[in-house]
C-alpha cells in the first residue's frame, strides 16, 4: 500500500485510469465480435454499419493510448477485408 501522499493520489489515478481502458477495451471487443457475427450470418449492411462504430471506437481508444496505433488499423484492416469477402459473394 502506498505512504506518501503522492502515492496515494497515483494509486487512486491508476484505479480510474485502469477502469476506462476495461471499459474501452470491452466495448471494443463487444463491436468488434458483432462486426464477425454479420459478416459470417452474411448482412452486409448490418457489418458495415457495426464496421463504422467498431472503427470510431479502435481510432479513440487509440489515440487516447489505450490500445496501440497498429493494433487498430490490424483489426479494421482485417474486419474491412472481411466484409469486402462476404460482397464478393452476394456477387
Amino acid at each position: 500500500m502506498p505512504n506518501t501522499e503522492s502515492a496515494k493520489k497515483r494509486h487512486r489515478q491508476s484505479l480510474v485510469r485502469r477502469a476506462r481502458n476495461r471499459a474501452a477495451k470491452s466495448t471494443i471487443k463487444t463491436h468488434v465480435r458483432k462486426v464477425r457475427e454479420l459478416v459470417t450470418a452474411g448482412d452486409v449492411a448490418g457489418a458495415e454499419t457495426e464496421f463504422r462504430l467498431a472503427a470510431k471506437k479502435l481510432d479513440k481508444a487509440a489515440s487516447a493510448g489505450v490500445v496501440h496505433g497498429n493494433l487498430s488499423a490490424r483489426v479494421k484492416s482485417r474486419l474491412s477485408a472481411a466484409i469486402k469477402g462476404i460482397k464478393q459473394k452476394k456477387k
